[in-house]
């Protein structure tokens, strides 16, 4: 265990990208074979889309060694909420260090998961970090390219919000890197041009969010927009009572006050975008 867990930490990063790439392929046939019934040209959305990647790299780049530094520090002086459980005193994770370390995944899982919920929540509701977030919100087509677009100065408010979170909870390198992992596979499969079959979502639904929930969150007025907040776990929503349904027919992807083509699929007005005035949203 002790290895496998070394070698996680040793390569994380390319893993992180492989990773990433081999489940968007995998998502874009999906799409291809069983999506929904295609009415634009995905090749051209997914161009203006893949554009954050460049903008985003250098953010990622150099947050990383700020999650390096803050992991190393918890460590270092026992900091955060993971590292005052005292599971190691316990003689029953002595004999069995595998249960160990999957409780331990476990509690960061769903600790994340949370400041995850939180983090969206603000998102939404503070009007300058909303205008960042517009940049995704306002893609009038959901699919796996949509997950590529976030504006560099939220993919900075996002890592930065983490990273306190990362702090506070004092969460282990292996344990947040397979989270990543984790949320890598429900992101893009939140975001799939696919629908599950009604009966599988109701139940899948219970715990965890599907596409058929995300797009609710995409549609373009309110209050459906401040619904389905759940990074990988629905729980949060269905506790906070932010959790909402909607029939696929009914839903229209956008913002309401940014349905011109001009701004929404034009990678230079995007970028613009969270820099102008504040528009109130339409009733």
């Amino acid at each position: 265990m002790h290895h496998w867990l070394h070698f996680l930490d040793k390569y994380s990063s390319p893993m992180q990208i492989l990773l990433f790439a081999g489940l968007l392929c995998i998502c874009w046939n999906i799409e291809n074979i069983a999506g929904l019934a295609f009415n634009y040209k995905k090749w051209r959305h997914a161009f203006v889309n893949a554009g954050f990647i460049f903008t985003n790299i250098p953010v990622q780049f150099l947050l990383g060694f700020a999650f390096i530094k803050t992991i190393q520090w918890t460590g270092e002086h026992h900091f955060g909420i993971m590292r005052h459980l005292h599971l190691g005193h316990i003689a029953f994770f002595k004999q069995h260090y595998f249960i160990k370390v999957i409780l331990l995944f476990t509690i960061t899982f769903v600790l994340l998961d949370l400041g995850e919920y939180i983090y969206h929540v603000i998102m939404h509701k503070v009007k300058r970090l909303w205008m960042f977030h517009i940049v995704h919100h306002s893609d009038n087509v959901v699919d796996v390219s949509t997950t590529l677009r976030e504006h560099p100065g939220e993919s900075c408010i996002r890592l930065c919000f983490t990273l306190i979170w990362v702090f506070l909870t004092g969460a282990f390198f292996w344990a947040l890197l397979l989270r990543q992992i984790v949320q890598t596979f429900a992101t893009l499969f939140a975001h799939m041009h696919y629908r599950l079959p009604q009966k599988i979502d109701s139940i899948v639904g219970l715990v965890f969010i599907t596409p058929n929930l995300h797009h609710v969150h995409h549609h373009f007025k309110q209050p459906y927009t401040d619904t389905n907040y759940g990074d990988v776990l629905s729980i949060w929503d269905r506790l906070f009572g932010t959790f909402q349904k909607m029939p696929e027919e009914k839903l229209i992807y956008g913002v309401d006050t940014y349905m011109r083509n001009n701004e929404i699929a034009n990678f230079k007005s995007l970028i613009k975008i969270p820099f102008g005035k504040y528009r109130k949203a339409k009733h």
